[in-house]
């Protein structure tokens, strides 16, 4: 099969054009291509008006007619080149009485979406997963979420961040990553999702999301596969402690610690020896948990800021001109990025179409804000964070700027402050605060709202988001957000408009920490403990999550064959 990218044709081509343009590409008759498949369909707007697509089309050949001699005929292209093979290949394979064995079956910690690849790729491999999920399934979650959002009633096991499905299932849903994927394992990814009701076109689409609405009946149908595949999911189950096996080696060498079992908070224990640890970027009582068992864990940049609303037919005017609107390129996105005068970075995050802010705090007290989309984003208003990056130096507790280690836990605490202070802006209830884009640049309160109306709920009270001695975030990040604005503003024409809107605060764009981890994907200092996703630091979005789970199972399964083998 061949494979021929960045084949561009006009926003509105006829039905026979991609074919037409694939036999000119390869210079051959119609008879000799049997079959053509599109790979990805991408759009470019750079000319904004003359916006065109580009394919990626993956050609079979008829019989008869000698792949080889076409490649080597048009070497000179670079455009045309073989496919390569993208099918999913399981590393490993249980022996049919596995669960006859007496073996320990691995654990799964957290059912987000690094954990449920984990355990779907480990039931796959006929390993019969334990999944312990400290919040509830998916559809009694999204009850007990809206309880937050419509009434201001937070369950604190039960939310935005804990729960079947991870933070991932009230997001936009968004299926890309930037990350390095040589075997193809986002591919494994979307074909799992398809198999569980998502849209087909999330394969070849450059830019694939789901929404929430959808998310949730898919979560449902793998875990539904899961089980029947042997694997078994049980929620309100959350690890408050590990029992550590420490054993002394011979001849001098440094003892070893090897994970022996788990402890749950309804008191009852769970022998363990393979686990993995697929905590999300929220569990906060964990990760001190984990501090005081002396699992090696290291504090780690992140980021903290506002989301921003706009009208999103702004942004659609803004990116497609005189395409806006067409149903091929749906509502538009944006990624902006400004290094400030401070040496801070500024920069987009999260960008949701059509979509709402939302309330994500799972600790009560604090106010958190995250984006949502939902498959049609057909809501009014276009949001983002709009994010600084910082480091452990900048956040840690004892007061020093020595260039020491930072305490992992700082973050965490960092964290905490300005979501309590939101709390505070906001008057209570999980009221978020909220400003004015004019007034925030001028340096005065807001006393009401324009053009753009919060989404957030329960709701947002205008306020000062800068207000000295009350800030809701750091001096410095808020002077690089008040250059930042401004300069988008030359990217995107309106996007520093008076009546746009600042809600606060972002905090968790990313795990705090990092837990470190050997090859073989197991914590450098407890063994059988397999950190993974992204509360253990590897890991940014739906994505990159379920491909980390992926990885992380195949070594689990590889090494608990490896053990049964001896």
């Amino acid at each position: 099969m061949l494979r021929i990218t960045e084949l561009r044709l006009p926003l509105d081509h006829d039905e026979g054009a991609l074919r037409a343009a694939v036999l000119a590409r390869l210079a051959l008759a119609d008879a000799e291509l049997r079959a053509l498949n599109v790979f990805r369909r991408a759009w470019d707007a750079r000319k904004k008006t003359a916006v065109v697509l580009s394919y990626t089309v993956d050609c079979t050949l008829a019989d008869g007619v000698d792949e080889a001699a076409t490649l080597a005929r048009l070497a000179g292209d670079r455009q045309v080149r073989l496919a390569p093979d993208t099918r999913y290949r399981m590393v490993a394979q249980a022996p049919a009485d596995f669960r006859a064995s007496g073996r320990l079956r691995p654990v799964v910690v957290g059912f987000g979406p690094c954990g449920l690849f984990a355990a779907l790729v480990l039931a796959q491999m006929g390993l019969s997963p334990i999944v312990l999920e400290r919040g509830r399934p998916v559809r009694e979650r999204t009850q007990d979420t809206w309880g937050l959002w419509r009434r201001g009633e937070l369950n604190p096991q039960s939310n935005v961040q804990f729960g079947e499905g991870g933070a991932g299932t009230f997001s936009d849903g968004k299926l890309w990553s930037q990350i390095s994927d040589p075997r193809h394992l986002t591919r494994k990814v979307l074909e799992e999702f398809v198999k569980a009701g998502a849209p087909e076109e999330i394969l070849y689409v450059a830019k694939p999301h789901i929404g929430t609405f959808r998310l949730v009946s898919m979560v449902e149908k793998m875990r539904a596969d899961i089980e029947a595949l042997g694997g078994e999911i049980r929620f309100g189950q959350q690890v408050t402690d590990l029992r550590i096996e420490e054993r002394r080696a011979q001849g001098g060498a440094p003892a070893t610690r090897h994970l022996r079992g788990l402890q749950l908070a309804d008191g009852s224990q769970l022998d363990a020896e393979h686990v993995v640890l697929a905590l999300g970027h929220s569990a906060r009582d964990t990760f001190a948990m984990l501090q005081r068992r002396g699992v090696q864990m290291l504090a780690k940049p992140f980021s903290v800021g506002f989301r921003i609303e706009h009208p999103q037919s702004l942004i659609d005017r803004a990116r497609f001109g005189p395409s806006a609107g067409h149903p091929i390129l749906g509502a538009a996105d944006y990624k902006l990025v400004h290094h400030a005068k401070n040496g801070r970075s500024v920069y987009s995050f999260c960008m949701c179409p059509g979509g709402t802010v939302v309330a994500a705090t799972s600790e009560e007290g604090r106010v958190v804000t995250n984006g949502m989309s939902q498959y049609s984003r057909n809501e009014r208003n276009a949001n983002a964070g709009i994010v600084v990056g910082i480091d452990p130096q900048d956040y840690r507790q004892d007061g020093r700027r020595d260039g020491s280690a930072v305490d992992p836990l700082d973050g965490v605490a960092f964290q905490r402050a300005l979501e309590s202070r939101a709390f505070e802006l906001g008057g209570g209830g999980y009221v978020a605060p909220g400003q004015r884009v004019g007034d925030f640049l001028a340096g005065r309160a807001s006393t009401a709202f324009g053009a753009v109306l919060p989404s957030y709920r329960p709701g947002v009270r205008p306020t000062h988001l800068a207000e000295r001695g009350r800030e809701s975030l750091p001096l410095y990040a808020l002077d690089a957000i008040r250059e930042a604005l401004p300069a988008f503003e030359r990217q995107i024409p309106g996007f520093a408009m008076h009546d746009a809107l600042l809600t606060g605060v972002e905090t968790r764009t990313s795990s705090p920490l990092r837990i470190p981890r050997g090859r073989d994907h197991q914590s450098l200092n407890v063994v059988g403990l397999y950190p993974a996703g992204e509360g253990a630091g590897y890991a940014g979005g739906i994505m990159s999550a379920g491909v980390d789970g992926i990885e992380v199972a195949e070594s689990l399964g590889q090494a608990l064959l490896a053990d049964l083998a001896r």
